[in-house]
């Protein structure tokens, strides 16, 4: 068997807007620190994606000493300096698919440069600690919470996974297309959808369930356009019952510090579980 070694980690502090390539990260209950922890809402509450709105992909975020720093990546918008640490007593609640939960609103200023950036009314929240999202009881191990992804706290995917979708593209696709928090090398391709239980480096993680796929692998993260690919090809043979799968949705079982370099140990594994 070939050594699985961590090769990139993401966050995406704010949901649906750009990553950020790190070498080393915090494993929370929630996630990798700061990745999913703010959101846009629209003046109902519920959550913006790419989805619905692909020019979110053009919004990149960047760590900095003072807080996140958010620019446009084809137009020419004074930066957004948003403090990690708000001092905004304002709450609402906010819906991210089934869930509700309270978050703080950032501040008028947030709200406006982001509602001028997208061309939409919206609002930046945040996720305080006292805030509870959990994760989908079938699936939870010890009643987790989780930030404002999807559902999983962690996702990972191999490299290999990608180096065989690709191969079957007549246009290859970054792994950017997938958001994953976790890419490694070695293995073969699909070999993560098997994995129960894993350590990578001394850090726990529990394989809770395939990742479903949507129209946001089809956005260029560069430029915001849409296509068929790489959706169409991977329902040709990645299906599970109606859900087109790629990656895996892992739980944190104990927290630490990751890095690149790290060797992944797998203790457990069972067959590929359903997406549904």
């Amino acid at each position: 068997m070939s050594t699985l070694v961590l090769s990139e980690i993401y966050i995406y502090p704010i949901k649906s807007l750009s990553g950020i390539s790190l070498t080393s990260a915090q494993v929370e209950e929630r996630g990798l620190q700061y990745d999913r922890r703010w959101m846009l809402i629209d003046d109902s509450g519920i959550f913006l994606t790419q989805r619905k709105y692909a020019e979110m992909a053009l919004l990149q975020v960047a760590l900095t000493p003072e807080g996140l720093q958010v620019t446009h990546k084809t137009r020419d918008l004074t930066p957004l300096l948003v403090p990690y640490e708000t001092n905004s007593t304002r709450s609402t609640l906010v819906t991210v698919w089934d869930d509700i939960c309270f978050a703080f609103i950032v501040s008028p200023e947030a709200n406006a440069w982001f509602s001028e950036a997208l061309g939409i009314s919206c609002r930046l929240v945040y996720m305080p600690e006292n805030s509870i999202r959990l994760i989908d009881p079938n699936y939870a191990k010890h009643n987790e919470k989780v930030s404002f992804s999807d559902g999983y706290p962690f996702l990972i995917i191999g490299q290999e996974s990608l180096n065989d979708l690709n191969s079957r593209l007549e246009e290859q696709v970054p792994i950017n297309r997938f958001r994953p928090n976790f890419v490694f090398t070695g293995g073969q391709p699909y070999v993560e959808e098997k994995w129960k239980t894993f350590k990578i480096g001394e850090v726990l993680f529990y394989g809770a369930k395939p990742c479903g796929r949507c129209n946001v692998t089809t956005i260029n993260q560069d430029t915001a356009q849409a296509g068929a690919e790489p959706l169409r090809t991977l329902s040709s043979y990645q299906k599970k019952g109606n859900k087109v799968i790629f990656g895996m949705n892992l739980i944190g079982l104990s927290t630490g510090m990751v890095k690149v370099g790290d060797k992944i140990t797998v203790m457990e594994v069972g067959p590929a579980a359903s997406a549904e």
